[in-house]
């Protein structure tokens, strides 16, 4: 097989490409020295004494993908691969070339990277799927497909900053897996969690194939790549150097693997000492938190069970509940209802849990009074 090759050609006369990379080039601009302050880099400025490295992190990038195909991006570390998918998503602007797309991307990135520490896996639900674009109706369908496939179970109510990283991609996954996109573009996400969830979280990416998704992906381990990919292409120092057939060019990335390793990379990276630790350290600080929310609410149900009708209370304090759920209510807020739901007089007319929280029975029985009345 020839080694070097210029651009992946994919070339079909009867479609169009989904995704377009044409004669892209990304070059950052790097400081030769350290220059911590706006005063000193204006004096700098002044004197000429600016100077700067380029780095090129792709060179004349070219290559089309199409409809239904998987697309795998190899490469050793620095070769350029995330690079080139933060911008196809649109994340950096090429400095030469031009990226032309179509459909709706779902882009794998950096599982987790727009959460709000402070806030509950369940909050950083709407939030995150908001950065995603989706809308609330559209989560509020999904929200609890998202917590079931993260499997944080109680964890959910628990703020985030409590959560592992393990936790915290998991729920990352859960809602950018979510979506129904025309391209899906994964950059090492599919090895977050433990073994178990890696393979469901393999099995959902695989269930997308059969709608026709398009699949931009980056991996390090090669039977992902070969279990998901029918083509790949190979980045040394931002070129191409090999495209085609994802077994053929696996063997060159395998081969060039074993020239700078003494073994061949391993599919799952173990998890070390460190991590379990910390994984372990991060469940007990999320149960504690949990143990907090939980014996909030044991009290709020324990005053409940000493005033008149508690099975309504508690009714009206799910419904706050939510709307501080879903960011509707601060959690000052929510508990300032609350002592106001644990004070009122349910059976005053005037209370305004009076009438918003009948049941389905009292509620029409009341119509029926009412009708009754006018007809008399």
């Amino acid at each position: 097989m020839e080694e070097v090759v210029n651009e992946l050609t994919l070339f079909e006369e009867d479609r169009e490409p989904v995704v377009k990379v044409e004669n892209v080039t990304m070059r950052f601009t790097l400081n030769k020295e350290k220059i911590d302050n706006l005063k000193e880099y204006f004096i700098r400025l002044i004197k000429g004494k600016l100077e700067y490295n380029n780095f090129v992190a792709l060179n004349n990038v070219s290559f089309e993908i199409y409809k239904g195909d998987r697309l795998a991006i190899l490469g050793l570390n620095g070769a350029g691969k995330s690079t080139l998918l933060k911008t196809i998503v649109g994340v950096y602007k090429p400095t030469e070339g031009k990226i032309m797309k179509k459909g709706v991307i779902a882009p794998l990135l950096e599982l987790g990277a727009g959460f709000d520490p402070n806030y509950s896996g369940r909050e950083n639900i709407y939030l995150y799927g908001a950065i995603l674009g989706y809308s609330r109706e559209y989560i509020d369908s999904k929200i609890e497909e998202i917590i079931e496939f993260s499997e944080l179970g109680h964890f959910i109510e628990v703020p985030v900053k409590n959560y592992s990283s393990g936790m915290r991609s998991r729920l990352g996954f859960s809602i950018a897996t979510a979506v129904e996109p025309d391209i899906l573009i994964l950059d090492e996400v599919l090895s977050v969690g433990d073994a178990k969830f890696r393979k469901k979280s393999l099995a959902k990416v695989k269930s997308m194939f059969d709608r026709g998704v398009t699949v931009l992906f980056v991996s390090h381990s090669i039977e992902q790549v070969k279990a998901i990919c029918n083509k790949a292409i190979l980045l040394e120092h931002g070129n191409i150097i090999a495209s085609g057939e994802v077994n053929e060019v696996a063997d060159v990335y395998e081969e060039k693997t074993t020239r700078t390793k003494t073994k061949t990379q391993q599919a799952v990276v173990p998890i070390t000492d460190k991590e379990k630790k910390e994984d372990k350290k991060a469940m007990a600080e999320a149960k504690k938190a949990f143990d907090k929310i939980k014996e909030y609410e044991d009290e709020v149900v324990q005053a409940m069970a000493e005033k008149e009708d508690p099975e309504r209370r508690y009714s009206i304090y799910l419904d706050i509940k939510k709307q501080y759920q879903t960011d509707s209510l601060t959690k000052e807020e929510f508990k300032e209802e609350v002592k106001k739901l644990l004070e009122a007089d349910l059976s005053d007319p005037e209370s305004p849990y009076a009438s918003e929280h009948l049941s389905k029975f009292e509620a029409r029985l009341q119509r029926v009074g009412k009708n009754d009345e006018k007809e008399s």
